[in-house]
């Protein structure tokens, strides 16, 4: 125990931030300000965050030498016939038999972020809104190291679990002939960014369309698209950025990228100044437009327009969600947004009332250490109807619940070795 205690000082002494004037830390540029669990978020330099994915990174080459399961990664089904309760399903053909998996509808992925898991509201907002309109096999994707209290070890178990997924959609595609031209896989935050990995990693064709629903841009550079979400990633790749500067990316990333509000900050988000509010926003914005289709656009000739809300008046033929986005939509768009539901400003001619969103779940936040870039609307509640911050658990009967602690520790002595090496 007093080696284990030994070797946790050693890396919190090693990841210690120099001390920096604040107007010298350019978020996403020689820096992140990156998010902590139950505490402030905490400047890292490139060159401490280089070394630092270094380090978790070959955690995965551990992994796979040691037979470990630190980036285990489970799937759970749900399809009309089974709404509520999902099937455990595994790249088998005894378990997909078994299952309700049906390989003449449309298939969807759907990917927690951060300290979350397969329950969270991407998952089942996303999962209830597209079963308003028909069957489709919706497949809730769980990845344990989504969950790890050092966020820098979720970034860097991102690309492992996108191959996981990749495994399971190339079974899908030559044991059963799943469509990948029906095949969507929806991500949020650094879900989104899995969702990227898990597309460029297929190697039975082309993912028709990725979803990034704010992808989370701590520790993940524009420059470096190989390493996140990619407009190359699919055919269609499309992004709800909502808190760009602070839990998100300012610059597009999709083929399409769409800003509500300018893509900074929210309204009805309050004093949000750790991005909390506005990053979930996303979810909530996509959820609805796949219910009522409701959010037209407008659209700009750069991100910065978007930003500043310059983009004109005139409404362009997209809306932010639809399904036809990825025959029609490129370029950057403004999307005006309401400050409570419903968000968008569209006349969908539909309400719907039965589905209720689950918790999402991100950083749970009380930090005033945050870019200054920030924009904040202090009109009223800081957090979204249906969204809630607070942390989710790891559900019951999942197969890592309760060694969470223990992966940490892992990993703290793993890196520390690593870096002393």
């Amino acid at each position: 125990m007093n080696l284990i205690v030994f070797l946790t000082v050693c890396v919190l002494a090693v990841s210690a931030l120099p001390l920096e004037e604040q107007t010298t830390r350019i978020h996403g540029e020689n820096g992140w300000y990156v998010p902590q669990l139950g505490a402030e978020s905490k400047w890292m330099s490139l060159e401490e965050a280089e070394g630092l994915l270094e380090a978790y990174e070959s955690l995965n080459t551990m992994e796979i030498a040691q037979r470990l399961s630190l980036n285990a990664v489970s799937f759970y089904l749900y399809t009309q016939r089974n709404p509520t309760e999902g099937q455990l399903i595994q790249a088998t053909k005894a378990s997909i038999d078994a299952s309700n998996f049906d390989a003449a509808n449309p298939t969807r992925f759907t990917i927690h972020g951060w300290n979350s898991n397969y329950q969270d509201g991407v998952n089942s907002g996303v999962r209830n809104a597209w079963f308003l309109s028909g069957d489709y096999n919706m497949i809730a994707v769980d990845w344990a190291r989504g969950r790890s209290l050092e966020y820098a070890s979720s970034v860097a178990a991102v690309a492992g679990a996108g191959e996981k997924i990749a495994r399971l959609v190339d079974f899908l595609v030559i044991e059963y002939g799943m469509s990948l031209e029906t095949l969507e896989v929806v991500g949020f935050s650094l879900g989104a960014h899995v969702a990227g990995f898990t597309a460029k990693q297929v190697t039975t064709g082309s993912v028709q369309k990725v979803v990034g629903l704010d992808p989370a841009s701590p520790l993940f550079s524009y420059d470096k698209p190989e390493k996140r979400l990619s407009s190359n990633d699919a055919y269609y790749v499309e992004t709800i950025q909502t808190n760009g500067g602070t839990l998100g990316f300012n610059k597009p990333i999709g083929r399409a990228a769409f800003y509500p509000n300018g893509g900074k900050s929210q309204p009805g988000c309050g004093i949000d100044l750790t991005g909390s509010c506005a990053h979930t926003r996303a979810v909530s914005y996509y959820v609805e437009s796949l219910r009522m289709n409701n959010f037209p656009t407008i659209k700009c000739s750069s991100y910065q327009q978007a930003h500043n809300k310059d983009c004109g008046s005139t409404y362009s033929t997209v809306k932010m969600g639809a399904s036809e986005n990825e025959l029609i939509a490129v370029g950057d768009f403004y999307v005006p947004v309401n400050k409570q539901s419903p968000y968008g400003l569209g006349d969908s001619g539909v309400e719907d009332t039965t589905t209720t969103l689950q918790p999402t779940t991100i950083v749970v936040e009380t930090t005033t250490n945050t870019p200054s870039e920030v924009i904040s609307d202090s009109t009223s509640a800081a957090t979204p109807p249906g969204i809630e911050t607070t942390p989710t658990p790891a559900p019951e009967g999942d197969k890592d619940n309760g060694r969470k602690t223990n992966i940490y520790i892992l990993n703290l002595i793993f890196v520390n070795s690593t870096i002393n090496m």
